[in-house]
């Protein structure tokens, strides 16, 4: 089953296209918010971009009915011996008191947060998602700047980076050059990282998943699929 996207606005809706014999196409919206589409066989990937952009309104509505059925997630209790991810490892989270002063810091497998109040867990959270946006800006910013030289033959628009705890995608790039990256791909390797951002990138120039985008992401990244399928079997 291979995944597309298309751009609605400044939403990018990603679906999931197989092709079957029947007569009809066929687009539904599962309660985890995955969107698959069914075609018949032949059908051209510019004819089923331009009927899930007709579908979009729909697709949408769905998705956000969706959201309010979704399970629960328990909401981590900001403690000692919880384990946090970053750029693909597991660190046991360790809250130190201390008057003195605050920061939050890595050592030996461990995200270190030095609190003034270790009972006080919503500051806990504050300090170790400030961390986070921190690190994430400098990390993204980073691979950022190490992969630009591979589009140095190419005439790459101005372009503007945002970071944004995003619900169902690992980023987004919109038609006015604005490239939005998950906060959630800090807890996910170099690689992964690079291959979001390269397929962003690639946006710039190829602004649908035709097959001129395809090819310039082959180009770019020939291992994109394996670093695609192996991000999105990840569990968060």
């Amino acid at each position: 089953m291979a995944v597309h996207h298309v751009q609605y606005g400044d939403t990018t809706i990603e679906y999931h296209l197989t092709y079957a014999v029947r007569k009809t196409l066929g687009i539904s919206v599962h309660p985890d918010l995955r969107v698959t589409v069914v075609a018949p066989q032949d059908t051209p990937l510019e004819a089923i971009e331009a009927k899930v952009r007709q579908r979009a309104d729909w697709i949408l509505r769905q998705q956000r009915e969706f959201e309010l059925y979704l399970p629960h997630i328990p909401p981590r209790q900001y403690v000692s011996g919880e384990t946090h991810r970053y750029l693909g490892k597991q660190y046991r989270l360790k809250v130190v008191e201390d008057t003195s002063a605050e920061w939050v810091k890595l050592a030996r497998g461990y995200i270190i947060v030095r609190t003034t109040d270790k009972a006080d867990t919503g500051h806990i959270k504050t300090l170790l998602d400030g961390w986070y946006r921190q690190q994430a800006r400098r990390i993204f910013h980073e691979r950022l700047r190490d992969l630009l030289p591979r589009f140095g033959r190419y005439d790459l628009p101005d372009f503007e980076l945002r970071i944004k705890a995003l619900q169902a995608r690992w980023g987004s790039c919109t038609a006015s050059g604005i490239i939005t990256l998950n906060l959630k791909l800090l807890q996910v390797a170099k690689p992964y990282i690079d291959y979001v951002i390269v397929h962003e990138l690639c946006h710039l120039l190829e602004h649908n998943h035709s097959k001129r985008f395809y090819a310039l992401l082959d180009r770019i990244l020939p291992d994109w699929r394996e670093r695609r399928q192996k991000l999105n079997a990840m569990d968060f």
